[in-house]
């Protein structure tokens, strides 16, 4: 196992502890573990094989064991003991928002609550609502969090979605029988979440292909296998459609199981208007004739038989985008390829797991020119926050780094700054004043009325050295919803203060959520594509965060991240 693996398995052994009622000192072990390894600056590999684990504060004889064990990828029946011992259905709790071990542990020792089906029950009764510390509140939020849950587990994230996805659509066009194939749904308009993966295929000999599916690695379960639609679920709870079509047909299907209902809908209104009826099938000059208008090769092709420019498929959600393309004004959308450095990205000295010059090379690597490390400050003290001593020490650090003339890669001072209950900031302006740019962030007291909430982040975005808004709205997608806020007096108030929203690009928060952009963007909003990166290969997380920028219409001069070294030099220096 990695560190980082390895991090995660000794977190789960607190809260699997904790779910037992153990020790409290034994529990902080492991919490005091996780952290020591997560700042951990030396290489894991070189401590173990050197037996110097144990010389590093945080780490006992029973603990270094564990973790030698994990890191030689040998068993380690403790682990195993532990997981074994915890019923399923506490553990299956952890995945309700808001629910805790030390609430499911009150839970089941007091009410014998062990399924979730056995929660639902004692908080509809009223039981829960009479136990200290919960409440009728309490029992709202944990009903909401299990209805919640249930939705979460029908959809999948989508890059998790796109990594299932890959293969078998390579796969598909690897066969003989396949001339062409695609992913489809909402997969190919990069939602932020996937439900089932969608496949087209063409061909005229469909057998052969229906076999290789649903013989796939995996699979779980074959919901249908017929002669040209097949659906099959995996392992992993995901769920998959094969349909093959008639090569004519191709286009025609790829675009109909691509649009969102909306987008379809009014497509099918714009070839009637031309004269035509458009389906799945194909397109005709009468709906009881089987004529084609014409051989479609691309959907390109369709678009401008109906007088449209071509239309993304990240685009085609019904909200305008027919018009647009009617009248030209689609816009030209931000790529991958039009960054050139991020900013929002953790080293070990807080909770990622690289040092700077590893960030940095990592950085220059992907033929960056620009780099920002904004680690944690010190109200995170989860993450190992920092406080002004060692947002100091950082900045000389990163100064250091940038004049051993080692990169091409520019390193800009940051923060990921707290932003405080009463809005605001957790560090002193002597020390913010002395960064080159500041992210400012909600963590904590998530609860708030929008009304509240939105006075906090607007008081943040006032302060004079806030330069960049971090993930917005605090949601984690299927895992936690997002707190009430005021998303256009949030927007107002940062183009007021020149200040940037950032576009998280970690696949589980993808915010501000992309619906929101194109009108803000309008207004004369920035934004940067963050990947809000904890170990080198988070950087790739920027490919998420610019399908959703893409979805929200966003060109590159509305990136803040797209500019030059230079011009991200001068912003910083005047801001």
């Amino acid at each position: 196992m990695d560190k980082g693996e390895i991090s995660d398995v000794l977190g789960e052994i607190a809260t699997l502890l904790e779910l037992k009622g153990e020790n409290p000192f034994k529990i902080r072990a492991y919490q005091s573990g996780q952290r020591a390894l997560d700042t951990l600056e030396e290489d894991l590999g070189t401590l173990v094989e050197e037996d110097r684990l144990g010389d590093i504060k945080g780490f006992g004889k029973a603990l270094t064991e564990k973790i030698a064990t994990l890191y030689r990828d040998e068993p380690l029946p403790f682990y195993d003991d532990l997981v074994a011992s915890v019923e399923l259905g506490l553990i299956e709790m952890l995945d309700i928002p808001g629910m805790g071990a030390k609430k499911i542990k009150k839970l089941h020792s007091e009410l014998g609550v062990d399924t979730i089906e056995g929660l639902t029950k004692v908080c509809e009764s009223g039981e829960v609502a009479k136990l200290a510390g919960f409440g009728a509140k309490s029992v709202e939020k944990i009903l909401s969090g299990i209805k919640n849950r249930e939705a979460y587990s029908r959809r999948h994230l989508w890059w998790k979605a796109n990594e299932t996805a890959g293969p078998i659509l390579e796969g598909l066009r690897g066969l003989p029988q396949v001339e062409r194939a695609e992913s489809a749904g909402s997969l190919r308009r990069k939602m932020e979440t996937v439900g089932d993966l969608d496949f087209i295929a063409a061909s005229n000999d469909p057998g052969p292909i229906m076999d290789w599916f649903v013989a796939l690695p995996d699979v779980a379960e074959v919901t249908g296998h017929g002669s040209t639609k097949s659906s099959l679920r995996f392992e992993s709870g995901m769920q998959a459609d094969l349909r093959v079509v008639p090569p004519e047909q191709f286009v025609f299907a790829l675009h109909h199981f691509t649009g969102s209902k909306d987008h379809n809908v009014a497509m099918r209104s714009r070839a009637l208007s031309k004269g035509y009826s458009l389906s799945e099938w194909g397109l005709r000059t009468d709906d009881k004739e089987e004529i084609a208008v014409a051989t479609i090769e691309d959907e390109s092709e369709l678009f401008k038989l109906l007088d449209l420019n071509y239309i993304t498929p990240e685009l085609r959600e019904g909200r305008g985008e027919i018009e647009a393309a009617e009248d030209g004004e689609l816009p030209k959308l931000v790529e991958v390829e039009d960054l050139r450095g991020v900013f929002h990205n953790h080293t070990h000295a807080s909770d990622g797991e690289h040092s700077i010059e590893e960030m940095t090379q990592a950085a220059q690597d992907r033929g960056w020119d620009y780099l920002g490390l904004a680690d944690h400050s010190k109200a995170s003290f989860q993450a190992n926050g920092l406080n002004e001593e060692r947002v100091e020490n950082q900045i000389e650090k990163i100064h250091a780094v940038n004049a051993s003339g080692q990169f091409t890669c520019k390193v800009f001072t940051g923060i990921e700054c707290d932003i405080l209950k009463d809005g605001s900031l957790d560090l002193a302006d002597s020390t913010l004043e002395k960064l080159d740019y500041v992210v400012v962030s909600v963590h904590s007291s998530f609860t708030l009325s929008e009304d509240e909430m939105t006075k906090r982040i607007i008081r943040a975005i006032e302060h004079p050295c806030t330069t960049m808004l971090g993930h917005l709205t605090g949601r984690l997608l299927l895992r936690r919803e997002p707190y009430e806020v005021n998303f256009e007096k949030v927007i107002d108030a940062a183009i007021a203060n020149e200040v940037i929203i950032e576009m998280n690009a970690h696949p589980m928060r993808l915010d501000m959520d992309w619906r929101h952009w194109r009108r803000a963007a309008d207004k004369g909003l920035l934004t940067s594509v963050n990947p809000d990166a904890h170990n080198m290969d988070g950087f790739k997380y920027v490919a998420a965060g610019i399908n959703a920028c893409r979805k929200g219409w966003l060109t590159a001069e509305s990136v803040f991240n797209t500019r030059s070294l230079k011009k991200v030099e001068d912003y910083l220096l005047k801001k």
